[in-house]
């Protein structure tokens, strides 16, 4: 008997979990990308901020504007510390999901050796029976042909 159909359904699940484990991947490195380049930003920006305030404040710079200044630094701040936070998730999230593309990877060759185990099984059975049928041929021909020969002694 051939092998199933079943396991080719079961192939193609697996193959659509693991494509959908590696989108999930793609996208999650993609969310990281951009959280960098927006940690860089704000980490560019905090820099010329100070380097700007630096320059100016040696010319001497009225309270308000200390203070507008620290306001805007602290609130840089907290935006990089947030920001930092944002990157731990995402990398913990691509951490993840390569685990998860691993873990699919590993069940798709498991079932893909499955069925080459299956496959060859079914082929080595099939040419046991073709020999089979082939030697018991031989052996009826063999059985008629000793049958119909005139040299053969008659009991």
């Amino acid at each position: 008997m051939k092998p199933a159909n079943a396991l080719l359904t079961v192939i193609e699940v697996a193959t659509r979990k693991r494509d959908e484990a590696l989108q999930q991947l793609a996208q999650a490195r993609r969310e990281q990308e951009h959280a960098l380049l927006q940690m860089s930003q704000l980490q560019g920006y905090t820099v010329e901020s100070q380097q700007r305030w630096s320059a100016r404040a040696s010319t001497g710079v009225p309270v308000a504007l200390l203070h507008a200044h620290q306001n805007m630094m602290a609130k840089l701040e907290h935006a990089v510390q947030f920001q930092q936070g944002v990157l731990q998730r995402l990398a913990q999230q691509v951490e993840r999901c390569e685990q998860s593309v691993l873990q699919a990877e590993r069940e798709l060759a498991s079932l893909k050796k499955f069925q080459h185990r299956q496959q060859a099984a079914w082929q080595q059975h099939q040419q046991r029976t073709e020999q089979k049928l082939n030697d018991e041929m031989a052996a009826a021909q063999h059985r008629q042909h000793a049958h119909h020969t005139p040299w053969r002694p008659t009991p």
